[in-house]
């Protein structure tokens, strides 16, 4: 956590989730604000755009913009989604947020119902978490008590109601026209976009959906002002943004820092890298995100602009780490096995092509790989991106597409020597997964 911390601020104390500790530390202090002057909409739009900030769960969409698509003219209901269905490799963020500081997230969803017209929201809270969804939903009983949620909230006339909704573990849930779906009781899968959920959300109404981080930045992002929060990271980049970092370093954790640190700061924060190892790669985004070498990666910003720029992405701000001892190949076979396992199967180009990564991959691993296997990894990968309704296909061929541009030698190695280019001696085993050996494609 660095001296800019804003969601993470105070929470390191005892029993922090509270509401009387979150109003101890300023909070709906922004809310009580709004409803007494009543502050146009229209001006808290203004103060978004004016801060830069972009959505933090993953697409990086500007968060003022997106409130204003809403059409508060719409004669029936209008619906307000979070998206806390955290559920791919290298995040941890959103639920940390949800256990130690849920009256931000609470705060921030009810002034953006407040801007939207909305009268009903609803968080998705993914389905492995189950001990948070019971703290958010104690964080909620508070919040009714206090009259900060519910009928003619603290006075004014203005009403919204608030509930969690709990998934099941399905990581499209993640996708929101598949979170939306899921809320309605339906299989979760991608829809179809256009329309977007603008017009056509939850029970077809325009509904907006936004991350945990989103929401949870906007009541400080206010108490500071727009121009304020811009200055806190770069432009286009604005104020600062919760990383998680796991892998091959001293202290994993998540740290909250302001957007366009360097990326040799953060990994400094996180005690460096563990044992003295050497850094050899980076994953700056999640696990649906392109691997970056070492020298790349020092030389990058932690912000959107410098993550694109050097060929990935930010994403949700999970950085994977990993040092010498990392078998690439073995890397990407453990991140295509979650994506065949992961895919709903509506689309065939996801649903066999995801299968077909992983068992190359995994045959490769295994000492069976063959010289032309680089070449059908390359394909089908190509064969999935973009041909899908929703990004799951695409997130599933970036890696592959990614580890075979850098690390192109290890996978040649594999396939030439039937082992691991990395000694025996020095990898790191990790997590296992089933053994699963095929010529037949």
């Amino acid at each position: 956590m660095s001296a800019h911390a804003m969601i993470l601020d105070g929470i390191d104390g005892d029993r922090t989730w509270r509401l009387k500790d979150y109003v101890a530390r300023g909070g709906y202090a922004v809310l009580k604000k709004i409803l007494a002057e009543k502050t146009p909409p229209e001006a808290i739009i203004a103060e978004l755009k004016a801060s830069g900030m972009r959505g933090r769960g993953g697409a990086g969409f500007p968060t003022g913009l997106k409130w204003s698509f809403m059409p508060r003219a719409f004669p029936g209901d209008k619906y307000l989604a979070c998206n806390s269905d955290e559920g791919e490799p290298g995040t941890f963020k959103d639920r940390d947020i949800l256990r130690y500081n849920p009256h931000a997230v609470i705060e921030g969803m009810i002034i953006g119902a407040y801007v939207m017209g909305c009268a009903r929201g609803y968080n998705y809270i993914h389905g492995e978490i189950f001990e948070i969804y019971q703290r958010f939903e104690a964080a909620l009983e508070e919040a009714r008590a206090a009259n900060l949620l519910g009928q003619r909230i603290l006075g004014s006339g203005f009403s919204f109601e608030l509930f969690a909704h709990h998934g099941y573990g399905a990581y499209v849930c993640g996708e929101e026209t598949a979170l939306l779906e899921s809320i309605e009781g339906k299989k979760g899968q991608p829809r179809f976009k256009p329309p977007f959920p603008a017009a056509f959300g939850l029970y077809g109404k325009p509904t907006t959906i936004n991350n945990t981080e989103t929401f949870a930045s906007v009541p400080f992002l206010l108490r500071m002002g727009g121009e304020a929060f811009l200055a806190l990271g770069k432009p286009n980049n604005g104020g600062a943004k919760i990383f998680s970092v796991s892998g091959h370093v001293t202290r994993p954790g998540n740290y909250e820092i302001t957007l366009g640190t360097p990326f040799f700061e953060l990994l400094q924060m996180a005690g460096g890298m563990r044992a003295g190892r050497r850094l050899k790669a980076v994953i700056p985004g999640g696990s649906s995100a392109p691997v970056l070498p070492a020298d790349t990666m020092m030389a990058c910003t932690m912000d959107y602009d410098s993550i694109a720029k050097a060929g990935s992405m930010l994403g949700s701000g999970a950085v994977i780490v990993m040092d010498e001892t990392t078998c690439m190949v073995r890397a990407l076979e453990r991140l295509s096995y979650f994506y065949h396992e992961e895919s709903c199967g509506q689309c065939t180009p996801c649903r066999e092509g995801t299968g077909w990564l992983y068992r190359v991959v995994h045959r490769i691993e295994h000492g069976l790989g063959r010289v032309e296997d680089l070449d059908l990894l390359r394909s089908v990968a190509g064969n999935i991106s973009g041909r899908t309704i929703c990004a799951l296909g695409d997130a599933a061929a970036g890696p592959v597409l990614s580890f075979l541009k850098h690390f192109e030698d290890e996978f040649v190695y594999h396939i030439e020597n039937k082992k691991c280019l990395v000694p025996p001696s020095l990898q790191d085993t990790g997590s296992q997964i089933p053994v699963y050996v095929s010529q037949s494609c």
